[in-house]
């Protein structure tokens, strides 16, 4: 299977099961909205959340199509994750955020900034391993 024939997999999905891991090798599963652009996958969250950071700290993740309690509802694709800060990407994953989304985006964005006045959004790009292992 292609790379691009993976991702096509959660093309009508509306969930993903993102799976992150601790440092001990501890999975650690969560049900996500994410949209798909340019080959990966982008997932907002808190930057201070534990899925960013350990994002950061090693960039290993897998997920699987799902519904809103994080069920799997198909097979796990390991992939590589990492934070992205250009403003251009992050115009583009809100512009399909919102069409994906549409008004329960806005109001989890609106109560988001109610509650959590530090909240500082973050952008995650997950994408395929490399045959070889090698990052995307």
């Amino acid at each position: 299977m292609t790379e691009t024939e993976s991702l096509n997999l959660f093309e009508k999905e509306k969930y993903i099961n993102l799976t992150t891991f601790r440092k001990n090798g501890q999975a650690v599963p969560t049900p996500v909205w994410f949209v798909q652009m340019d080959e990966a996958l982008y997932v907002f969250t808190g930057a201070q959340t534990g899925k960013a950071k350990r994002i950061r700290a090693n960039g290993r993740a897998s997920v699987a199509p799902c519904d809103a309690r994080g069920n799997p509802r198909g097979e796990f694709v390991p992939l590589n994750g990492s934070s992205i800060t250009d403003p251009a990407q992050v115009r583009r994953a809100v512009a399909l955020y919102k069409r994906k989304y549409g008004f329960q985006y806005r109001l989890t964005n609106w109560m988001n900034a109610l509650r959590k006045r530090n909240y500082t959004p973050a952008l995650i790009k997950l994408a395929l391993e490399e045959p070889s292992g090698q990052a995307a």
